[in-house]
């Protein structure tokens, strides 16, 4: 990564554009990003390897990989990974690649396998990532078969899913997540008392951070953008709590009416965000989980993962799953809607609502912080005054 920094570092037009941010305002005088950092592919590139490779995430369901050589692949930044129990009961991660001619080892989404056996010329990789099996090599010279196994890659274990992070982490997986795995203690793990029902998966128009910037504005949106899921929601209790590399967004429950009245009942709906690009979303009895995964600078997909509690009726899951779709279109139309109108010349920047959106000002800085940080960028002292101009 080396010389891609070092290009990066000598780009004078990324570098001016980074230092025209200052995630250092107080919120009542803060800009959003840029617009530019929605639509410069330079911007998504360092993203991927500033952000997304240094950064634990989130890559399977847990349960996928609890049996030897069960495995699971997902692709992180742009780098296809394997995750694989030995046969020693420890979970193993991989880049996803071979040693020979660059093919991924694993093709399928899951499975189980006593070896990994790329599909291409047939090199076998032992469960540990370990080269076994070379077909028809005899007489290769200054070939060491030790040096050619399956890079290992961090990875651990939480909540519903398994986690790796690509390059060597500053920090376990239960601190990155820190004040999240202490809540859910607190609140008996609402994760271990919800069962698995489906996955369903959107592609979606629109720069990642568009996405997460629709789901942490306090609740901003949700009057206009969801009024059937705005009637179960205390709006006037909505409280938005930032800490570590977590977003806290919950609201008391209310009587409400029609499917959303009828699934979305209890106590309290709970909305965590995990820096960069993982959501949980809890309500009693339903619980969906959100991976953002960047696909281009325009484009990205979201995962979502659905959970019910054991022995929920059919019915009662039926019209559940009918609200979550609801509110997924409606927020996929205005975050294509806003990825859009992005390039409008009116528009270059926008202002947050201090009652609001916190925490959407949070992720923009952590953002921010993480870019320009990483070549070194200071921001202009006058910087975002004039972004107000296109």
């Amino acid at each position: 990564m080396g010389t891609t920094m070092t290009r990066w570092q000598a780009d004078e037009r990324l570098r001016s554009l980074l230092a025209d941010y200052d995630p250092e305002r107080p919120l009542s005088r803060a800009w959003t990003l840029p617009k530019e950092w929605y639509l410069d592919p330079a911007v998504a590139e360092l993203e991927r390897e500033v952000i997304f490779a240094r950064t634990w995430q989130a890559v399977g369901r847990r349960e996928l990989v609890q049996d030897t050589g069960q495995y699971l692949t997902f692709d992180v930044a742009g780098e296809p990974v394997v995750v694989v129990r030995g046969e020693d009961g420890q979970l193993r991660a991989f880049i996803n690649v071979c040693r020979h001619k660059a093919a991924r080892v694993c093709t399928a989404e899951h499975g189980q396998s006593s070896k990994l056996r790329c599909h291409y010329h047939g090199w076998t990789y032992d469960l540990q990532g370990r080269l076994r099996g070379l077909p028809e090599f005899a007489g290769v010279e200054d070939f060491d078969r030790e040096t050619q196994g399956l890079p290992p890659v961090a990875v651990a274990e939480w909540g519903p899913y398994v986690w790796v992070h690509l390059e060597p982490p500053r920090q376990s997986l239960e601190e990155f997540l820190t004040p999240l795995p202490q809540w859910v203690q607190q609140r008996g793990d609402p994760f271990r008392q919800q069962v698995w029902h489906e996955r369903r998966s959107y592609d979606v128009a629109c720069n990642w951070k568009v996405y997460v910037d629709n789901y942490l504005d306090g609740g901003y949106h949700v009057n206009t953008v969801h009024p059937d899921l705005a009637g179960v929601l205390d709006y006037k209790d909505y409280t938005t709590t930032c800490a570590g590399n977590t977003v806290l967004q919950s609201s008391p429950l209310k009587a409400g009416e029609g499917a959303a009245g009828r699934t979305r009942v209890g106590d309290l709906a709970a909305y965590w965000w995990v820096y960069p690009n993982v959501m949980f979303n809890l309500y009693p009895g339903v619980m969906d989980c959100n991976i953002v995964v960047p696909l281009e600078v325009d484009r990205c997909r979201v995962i979502f993962d659905l959970y019910f509690a054991p022995g929920t009726p059919a019915d009662f899951i039926r019209e559940s799953l009918a609200v979550t779709e609801q509110v997924q279109r409606e927020d996929m139309a205005v975050c294509e809607e806003v990825q859009r109108n992005l390039r409008s010349r009116s528009y270059r920047a926008g202002r947050f609502s201090v009652q609001r959106e916190n925490g959407n000002y949070y992720f923009h800085q952590l953002t921010a912080r993480a870019l320009q940080g990483a070549l070194g960028v200071t921001p202009h002292p006058a910087v975002p005054a004039r972004g107000t101009q296109p």
